[in-house]
């Protein structure tokens, strides 16, 4: 088994070391129990798993402000519990009940929360980033000094509304954090085969777009990343570019054998990378948490993701006559 690389304590509070580990196994275990549920066939049609991902949405959450918005594309349930969203209401969307965020009837790819500002997955491949520079425009308009994250993937950061969205959010000076989710693989194709520019963050420079990348299995190292561009953004300077460097462990979907990639690469990941394991090395090496504490928070995480399954497997299926309702909008409100 290869030696995990040490990462040194950096001036952190143990709080917040914690909080960011709790947030990640959170949404690691309750990945693991939406692959369970799948398997049973209690999830039907498309279910896209982040784990190993974790560190970007919790390093960009950890980054916002309250108020600030969200949108991302279809593997989206960790955007979900990053900024706040009930894992109860998340796991009955993705069993297509009641109890759901979209009352069972978005399923895994869109569900979407008014109160935490949370937009959307979107499963058309590239359509949520106009529609993220939409409410970055709104926010301008209103000058209430809020930014949204665009979130798309690296097979994404090839599609053509991409850069239309980068001409008009850089024209407009909009408040807009288009992070790219470089988990090297688009599907089944490598980033390596699929894309002409190594390094995604670069393709907002014809735009006057800055950027960067940034390691994104390192939950700090994105967040400081992240202060960088909001700060940036709320200042009135315009969009910003987070290319985001990660991996995700599963296949694409959970239809996906993944064999477009050997066992060794992804273990390599597994041992060497990992962004809980990483904080967890920090919290028991820097004395902020002894195993028994780090234990304490493993069944809390395990006791909330347990009990949102049992809330999904007991909520009801949607009445019949919900296929009629939330079809158009009330314009006299």
């Amino acid at each position: 088994m290869a030696a995990r690389k040490t990462t040194k304590t950096p001036n952190v509070s143990a709080e917040e070391l914690k909080t960011h580990y709790r947030d990640m196994l959170l949404i690691r275990r309750f990945e693991e129990k939406a692959g369970q549920l799948y398997g049973m066939g209690l999830i039907g049609g498309f279910c896209h798993l982040y784990i190993g991902q974790e560190a970007v949405v919790v390093g960009l959450e950890a980054a916002a402000e309250e108020g600030d918005k969200r949108v991302t594309s279809y593997r989206d349930h960790g955007h979900m519990l990053a900024c706040g969203m009930d894992a109860n209401g998340v796991m009955a969307e993705l069993t297509g009940r009641e109890g759901g965020y979209s009352k069972g009837k978005g399923g895994s790819m869109h569900m979407f929360s008014k109160e935490k500002h949370f937009y959307g997955g979107h499963g058309i491949v590239g359509a949520q980033v106009p529609i993220g520079a939409g409410l970055a425009f709104a926010d301008k308009y209103l000058e209430n000094g809020r930014v949204t994250f665009a979130y798309f993937g690296d097979g994404a950061a090839n599609q053509g509304q991409i850069y239309e969205t980068f001409n008009m959010a850089a024209l407009w000076d909009l408040p807009v954090v288009f992070v790219i989710e470089n988990n090297q693989y688009a599907m089944g194709t490598a980033q390596k085969r699929s894309t002409s520019t190594p390094e995604l963050f670069t393709r907002g420079e014809a735009f006057g777009i800055p950027g960067e990348a940034v390691d994104g299995m390192n939950v700090l190292s994105v967040k400081e990343a992240g202060e960088k561009a909001v700060a940036h953004c709320r200042s009135g300077k315009g969009p910003y570019i987070l290319e985001v460097k990660t991996y995700r462990y599963r296949g694409h979907s959970m239809s996906d054998p993944a064999k477009y990639r050997t066992r060794e690469e992804v273990q390599k990941m597994r041992e060497e990378r990992d962004p809980i394991e990483q904080v967890r090395d920090m919290l028991l090496t820097g004395k902020h948490a002894s195993e028994d504490d780090l234990k304490t928070i493993d069944k809390e995480i395990k006791d909330i993701v347990n009990a949102s399954a049992e809330f999904a497997k007991e909520s009801p299926e949607p009445a019949l006559d919900e296929l009629w309702t939330d079809i158009y909008a009330d314009a006299t409100e």
